[in-house]
């Protein structure tokens, strides 16, 4: 069955829970609560990626970061550092963390695919042209699934060659990254394409904002926290009947249950 990871943000400006869990013991008691929802898979994050969000300075986000993912590890949960700063991979993984959750796929720090083959953990590389300020600058494709499916290859490729094998690489196809809506839409029937290469595949459009734009134009109001939280789950479901190894998401009770139901609708 597809894995689930819940997203823990240790930020002020993330898009979706921005400053809920900014405080230290917060964020162990949400990472906490989303184990016990079900869970296999806690990400702790200490810098917001959202479209225009201003760059966090690596030692700020290990103070974030460091202490929760030191707890959670310590109480059993399995632990991926959301980070695209190669100091912070390592400190978290010294902490406990791992995973090395990269939405820059090692090409926002130079030092990410050393540190990550040096450590022996799985690395997540994501699909990236770049920082959140000017990405939809780059989104621009002749095929969308077929060049991110190249692209993210090439970097397996030059990740095999810093010392990574393939059995600890896990691809993610960076849904809202450099993507705008349709192209979204276009990648996500396009996974089976990306399951085919080999790795695993993680999947995250919780929250995200081509979500909301497709309710709001159906209408019903606002996409509130909890219809996007359903139109979560649905394309996680779809996700996983396409193969993926996991989705990344925010409400993971409500994940679980759609997962176990689609489940039970295929034995």
């Amino acid at each position: 069955m597809t894995l689930i990871m819940g997203a823990v943000n240790v930020t002020p400006d993330s898009f979706s829970d921005g400053g809920r869990y900014l405080n230290v013991d917060d964020a162990i008691a949400h990472g906490l609560r989303l184990r016990a929802d079900g869970a296999d898979i806690l990400d702790i994050g200490g810098e917001s990626t959202r479209p225009g969000a201003e760059r966090v300075d690596p030692a700020l986000e290990r103070e974030r970061v460091l202490p929760v993912i030191r707890e959670l590890a310590a109480a059993g949960a399995q632990v991926s550092v959301d980070t695209m700063h190669a100091s912070t991979a390592a400190a978290a993984v010294e902490v406990g963390a791992r995973i090395i959750n990269d939405v820059a796929g090692g090409l926002a720090d130079p030092d990410m695919l050393r540190v990550a083959a040096e450590c022996e953990v799985d690395l997540v590389i994501s699909h990236w042209r770049g920082h959140s300020d000017d990405m939809y600058a780059h989104a621009q494709y002749a095929d969308v699934t077929r060049d991110v499916v190249t692209e993210l290859v090439q970097r397996m490729e030059e990740a095999a060659a810093a010392g990574i094998p393939p059995a600890r690489i896990i691809l993610d196809p960076g849904i809202g990254f450099a993507k705008r809506g349709a192209q979204n839409w276009q990648m996500l029937r396009g996974l089976p394409a990306l399951v085919g290469v080999g790795p695993r595949v993680l999947v995250g459009t919780s929250r995200k904002r081509f979500l909301a734009d497709l309710l709001e134009s159906g209408g019903g109001g606002p996409a509130t926290e909890q219809r996007r939280d359903l139109a979560t789950a649905v394309t996680s479901v779809l996700a996983a009947q396409a193969g993926v190894w996991a989705v990344r998401v925010h409400d993971v009770a409500v994940t679980r249950d759609a997962l176990r139901v689609a489940e039970a609708w295929r034995s």
